[in-house]
């Protein structure tokens, strides 16, 4: 007679303790990495290209927006860091200029006339026997104005007109270009000499009206290509297709796409403008006496230049530095955020 196999014991085997392996054919099973690294680094894998890394994870896949990737860019970029160092100290300087110089730009005295350094005066006196080192700290605020100021203009200007140019076309779009060609035609220095001529007050708002005027083409020109390929997008299209009326669209799905070149031009114009500013006053229509600017300081200057060079040395060397600044700005901005020059 055969012998009876003896029943099954309801203890659990002995052995090694180890990680508990989950029913293959359990849906909801998950599989708990033990001592096996290939299991666990293919099971990591597959989830990552399937799903995407995990929210917080810190994996190379992790997805970048077009901003978070530009400042990463930018923040180890020393071109960035150099100019925006010297774009802080200036506006600083612009804002507080009793930071660094407490005496009185428009105080001046006759009797040091054109005499060069001094204790308490390190960059002399003027025709006048004002400060020099005064008057280029106090410039920096009316320089640095009208350049942020037209640039502010021109770039909302231009955006405004150029986006609407760009998403409806038709004889808008044909109106706004042939105007903007119009503008385009006019010599900027001549038309300075024109427009500042008829408007004569000498302060900082007729030169930035002067500038917007003719400042925004260039960007609408910007701004409406970029809209134009931005409009083209299946996002775009879908976001259409789903009701979304034109405001929508423009403000919420076009505009945050397009933005980026206009950021860029307008960066690299602001230095350009500045650069303007002092090249109206310097030919006698832009700011005017007693607004203290490094223009006027340059051109009062100019006819003093074997007798006294240190008149015009400090204020132009200031203003050089300060469009150089702003230029490599722009220059640094546009390298991370367009991705085809990096």
């Amino acid at each position: 007679m055969p012998e009876t196999p003896p029943p099954p014991s309801s203890d659990p085997p002995q052995g090694p303790p180890g990680p508990p392996y989950a029913d293959p054919s359990d849906p909801n099973a998950t599989i708990t990495p033990g001592d096996g690294g290939a299991m666990t680094l293919a099971t990591s894998d597959a989830a990552t290209l399937e799903n995407g890394p995990l929210p917080g994870g810190t994996g190379s896949g992790k997805a970048r927006s077009l901003w978070s990737d530009a400042w990463h860019d930018l923040r180890r970029n020393p071109v960035f860091l150099v100019s925006a160092l010297v774009i802080v100290f200036l506006l600083l300087i612009a804002i507080w200029p009793g930071l660094i110089a407490s005496g009185n730009p428009l105080s001046c005295d006759l009797a040091r006339a054109q005499d060069g350094p001094a204790p308490g005066h390190p960059f002399g006196f003027d025709t006048q026997g004002c400060d020099v080192y005064t008057r280029t700290v106090h410039g920096a605020r009316a320089s640095i104005t009208v350049g942020v100021c037209a640039t502010a203009g021109a770039a909302l200007l231009g955006s405004v007109l150029g986006g609407l140019a760009g998403f409806y076309g038709g004889w808008w779009d044909a109106l706004l270009s042939r105007l903007a060609d119009i503008f385009f035609g006019i010599p900027i220095i001549l038309g300075g000499l024109v427009f500042l001529s008829v408007v004569p007050s000498g302060s900082v708002w007729p030169v930035v009206g002067f500038i917007v005027l003719l400042g925004w083409p260039q960007i609408s020109r910007i701004a409406r290509g970029a809209v134009v390929g931005a409009r083209q997008h299946d996002y775009v299209q879908a976001a259409r297709a789903l009701g979304a009326g034109d405001a929508r669209l423009l403000l919420r799905h076009i505009a945050p796409n397009a933005v980026a070149p206009v950021i860029v031009v307008a960066t690299i114009a602001l230095g350009t403008y500045i650069a303007l500013e002092a090249t109206l006053s310097f030919v006698g229509v832009g700011l005017r006496p007693p607004t203290v600017s490094w223009g006027i300081d340059i051109s009062n200057a100019s006819i003093q230049i074997r007798n006294a060079p240190h008149m015009l040395l400090w204020p132009a060397g200031a203003l050089s530095v300060t469009v150089l600044a702003f230029i490599m700005l722009g220059d640094a901005v546009r390298d991370a955020l367009d991705p085809k020059l990096r």
